[in-house]
């Protein structure tokens, strides 16, 4: 009777399937080795290399032929103590402190319970979201903070204060995050075995190459439960990936953003239009991902990307550090727009939208109501799996146009830098003999500051062309001669006629 019983028990426990398989991505181990390795290394060089001590880029750089290392260690400001000076334990400690005030606001405030996909072994994890209300609170401590203290509060003069140091906390926490989740992928059930935590490995996470799968993320959804009384289970489980992709990176963005807004203000006594601007439209891209939240299960990031030092990195260390340059570069240089520049800025980031919303309302009211009158006049093609493929519309112009749409509206962050580059010229005040800094574009450094100001453009374009290649791939599995059928009616990948 027991061994009966206990089979019935085991019934609906999921059992795990044999691991999809998927082929090396980012030229494989090689590509792993230079991101992982190279990517933090871009990053702190682009702290030394725009800086508000020579300027931007730094004036040696503009003469290579009579650069020399101790000349440019002193125009970057190079600490004296070397490459210790990266790293301060109560730094860290603060920063951690951050991190932990966001699990602890995402385990006790409400948020909405949400089933994601259906998995391989045919179970459905469950995830809580409340990242906009925890954004909306931190960002509420930050509001009251600044109205006491103005743009000396204390978060906003710690992180200029401390900027190497907190993008040294950041590496060293997602490079620990990252060496977790990868020895805890080895616990994965076997393929055969019971799986009842619905845990899997990534298509393209498990090749065998240490490195690769390190960089790439063998487990798909790796969690943890927090021993939390009196909490929901999904409120005491921590999903790594999504808790990371939406939370302490994203935010960070925005209050890196703040920080040099306060810094500005701090140096020059004003704010620019210009700062002002780039922050809005980067912080209404975050606010509206973050309130959007549950949309992130349908993204290819959950659905089939591992999580491991490439998503740790990108999400903790990447966005906000790379992200918030063009906001840095304001602080240093208050360039203004005028009305003309406000005027085209609105009107590039106006067009993205139009493109970006109106393909994706599109679709979304093609899927969920075909004979809406708004997409009634659609054409398509009717797939063997009964899915329809639209070809007229946005969709008709690109198969993937809503990434135009969203590059861009991403021309708003970096358009209000102008066409960037200052070097600093130092005066001394005949009266007082004190010496007075002050940032000036000159012939000689005009433009060269766009390598800083417009690199997340490039890499963004970048980003979304490699995203659009997966996006493919994956539809042709999915359609086979179906989709043949219908890239020959839509042409474009993502801008109409070019490309």
């Amino acid at each position: 009777m027991g061994s009966k019983k206990d089979s019935k028990s085991k019934i609906n426990i999921p059992v795990q399937p044999v691991p999809e398989k998927r082929g090396y991505e980012f030229a494989g181990p090689i590509g792993a080795f230079g991101i992982v390795f190279g990517l933090p290394v871009l990053i702190y060089s682009f702290a030394f290399l725009c800086n508000d001590v020579s300027g931007c880029p730094a004036p040696s750089l503009l003469h290579p032929s009579t650069l020399t290392l101790d000349q440019l260690k002193k125009e970057v400001n190079w600490p004296e103590e070397g490459l210790s000076a990266f790293f301060d334990v109560q730094v860290t400690l603060w920063v951690l402190s951050y991190y932990l005030l966001s699990l602890f606001l995402y385990v006790f405030l409400p948020g909405q319970e949400v089933d994601g996909t259906v998995l391989a072994c045919g179970g459905r994890l469950r995830y809580k979201f409340n990242a906009f209300n925890s954004a909306v609170t931190i960002l509420s401590g930050c509001a009251l903070g600044t109205y006491v203290y103005g743009a000396d509060f204390v978060v906003w003069t710690f992180l200029w204060d401390n900027y190497l140091q907190v993008i040294t906390a950041n590496l060293a926490i997602s490079s620990a995050l990252a060496i977790f989740v990868y020895a805890k992928s080895f616990t994965v059930p076997a393929p055969g075995q019971l799986n009842p935590d619905l845990r899997q490995l990534a298509p393209g996470g498990h090749t065998g190459n240490v490195l690769y799968d390190f960089f790439i993320g063998r487990e798909l959804n790796p969690r943890v439960r927090l021993p939390i009384p009196f909490v929901s289970e999904a409120s005491r489980t921590i999903d790594i990936k999504s808790w990371f992709e939406m939370r302490p990176g994203l935010l960070g963005w925005i209050i890196m953003n703040l920080s040099n807004i306060a810094r500005q203000y701090r140096t020059y006594g004003y704010v620019t239009d210009s700062i002002v601007i780039s922050t809005f439209f980067q912080a209404f891209y975050v606010l509206d991902g973050l309130y959007m939240e549950p949309a992130l299960l349908t993204t290819m990031d959950i659905i089939m990307d591992g999580f491991g030092y490439m998503l740790s990195f990108g999400d903790i260390v990447w966005v906000p550090f790379i992200y918030n340059f063009q906001t840095r570069y304001l602080a240093m240089f208050p360039f203004e727009l005028g009305v003309k520049g406000i005027l085209l800025v609105l009107s590039v980031t106006a067009a993205g939208y139009i493109i970006f919303r109106g393909a994706n309302n599109q679709k979304n009211r093609f899927r969920t109501d075909p004979t809406d009158p708004r997409v009634s006049h659609i054409k398509y093609i009717k797939t063997s799996s009964g899915s329809k493929l639209m070809t007229s519309g946005w969709w008709g112009c690109a198969r993937h146009i809503n990434y135009l749409g969203d590059w861009t509206m991403s021309w708003s962050y970096s358009l209000p830098t102008g066409i960037a580059g200052f070097t600093i010229i130092e005066s001394i005040d005949a009266a007082t003999g004190a010496v007075h800094k002050q940032a000036v574009q000159t012939p000689e450094t005009r433009g060269w500051g766009m390598i800083f100001t417009y690199f997340f453009l490039i890499y963004f374009g970048v980003l979304l062309i490699h995203r659009e290649r997966r996006d493919e791939e994956k539809c042709k599995r999915k359609y086979g001669a179906d989709w043949d059928r219908y890239t020959s009616l839509v042409r474009s990948r993502i801008i109409p006629g070019i490309y």
